[in-house]
């Protein structure tokens, strides 16, 4: 950001890197629960939720897997808890393609 759009736009400036680490932090926190789900297996978004201490963030969880691009957290063994797919950054599409090929569905 220039020195003039610092100028014009502080707060915007400081709202965003402040919301930046917060989302991060969480972002982190679901990483690692997700990275933790074994292959043939699935989580639900709120299961991701709870265990991450905030049991009523299941759409924040989905956002933050929306986000994500390491390939090392599957993000498509997390569904919904009425058991269908639920989005994925690929497609949910890819999502179906993945979840079959492990056997979880």
């Amino acid at each position: 950001m220039s020195n003039f759009q610092e100028q014009v736009y502080p707060v915007r400036k400081n709202r965003r890197n402040a919301d930046r680490r917060e989302i991060s932090e969480f972002s982190n926190r679901v990483y690692k629960i997700v990275k933790k789900v074994p292959k043939g297996k699935v989580m639900t978004y709120k299961e991701v939720a709870g265990a991450v201490n905030r049991p009523r963030a299941c759409r924040a969880v989905g956002n933050a897997l929306n986000k994500n691009t390491d390939p090392k957290v599957p993000c498509h063994r997390v569904i919904r808890s009425d058991g269908k797919i639920g989005d994925y950054n690929k497609g949910a599409k890819k999502k179906i393609e993945l979840l079959k090929r492990e056997g979880a569905i």
